[in-house]
């Protein structure tokens, strides 16, 4: 792939350096395909850079390697979110007819930076949650239904399993409010489990789009769009995270990271911990301790502030 085809400068909405006719429509091309404004930032800082990398150099399977030695001084987080702009960079080019496809599976081959750390791949920060909210497409059938997904599973803590079995029957009003009622968890423990008015409004959409009325609350979908069954698994469920984590730079991100996720951001805007107990459905305190890494902090104890 010649670098006319991809040469650079320029930013998350105009590039700062000229661009060739068809650098600048393959790099609109994948900033169209993102709809998290963050992304598209983050997408057109990595394209941007790559071009002003290559100079006159052909792009090639080599010089990627070389690029992304070449961002040693970043997390690499980062360095995964710039290698996938230019996957999506090169698959546009392969799509247009610019690339063959031997070319394209050369160029995307080029494996990301291994994450090391406790928090990547175990939950999100807020922003990240946030972010990963923006990926599905909601304009499109199976965009709300995905979005649907991913807010059940972080913004109530159900398990994949619990998700995949839940009913429309199931969620119901009860002292005002919108909950999901005698919901059968691990161990067959019962629990009641609270539905924030932003996931309500997703199911609300979602429902009113696939024109259903009752029974399973997801349902598969073919590529065009269409329900072809009364039944999505389990294992599509985590299909629908990993592959919208990928989006946001985070690889190996599973639906029950998005529990932990719900789980962390409850206790760090306040949540009571045993009432994080029975979002959850554990048995136990101690179980719910563990789960979320619950440390001691000695440096600034919680009786440091007693008022007495």
């Amino acid at each position: 792939m010649s670098t006319s085809l991809i040469s650079l400068q320029q930013p998350a909405g105009e590039p700062h350096f000229a661009l060739t006719p068809a650098q600048a429509k393959l790099r609109q091309m994948v900033l169209d395909s993102v709809p998290s404004i963050h992304s598209k930032r983050n997408y057109a800082k990595a394209l941007d850079d790559l071009f002003a990398f290559c100079a006159n150099r052909p792009l090639s399977r080599g010089l990627l390697m070389e690029y992304r030695t070449s961002m040693e001084n970043l997390s690499p987080s980062t360095i995964n979110v710039r290698m996938s702009a230019i996957r999506k960079l090169v698959g546009e080019a392969r799509r247009n007819g610019m690339i063959g496809r031997e070319e394209a599976d050369n160029l995307t081959d080029v494996p990301n930076v291994r994450q090391t750390g406790k928090r990547l791949g175990n939950w999100l920060t807020r922003e990240q949650a946030k972010e990963l909210l923006t990926v599905p497409d909601r304009s499109k059938l199976k965009g709300k239904r995905d979005y649907v997904i991913i807010a059940l599973l972080v913004g109530c803590a159900l398990r994949r399993q619990e998700l995949a079995s839940l009913k429309i029957e199931d969620i119901q009003l009860r002292d005002g409010r919108w909950v999901i009622i005698d919901l059968r968890g691990k161990g067959g423990r019962i629990r009641t489990v609270a539905v924030p008015i932003w996931v309500k409004q997703g199911i609300d959409a979602w429902i009113a789009a696939a024109k259903i009325e009752k029974g399973r609350l997801l349902r598969p979908l073919s590529k065009s769009g269409k329900m072809v069954g009364d039944e999505l698994g389990d294992w599509a469920i985590w299909s629908v995270v990993e592959q919208s984590s990928k989006q946001i730079g985070i690889e190996h991100f599973g639906a029950h990271d998005l529990r932990r996720t719900c789980a962390k951001l409850c206790r760090k805007n306040g949540g009571d911990l045993e009432q994080i107990k029975f979002l959850l459905g554990h048995s136990s305190i101690q179980t719910t301790e563990r789960y979320l890494g619950s440390e001691q902090e000695i440096a600034v104890a919680v009786n440091d502030n007693l008022g007495l």
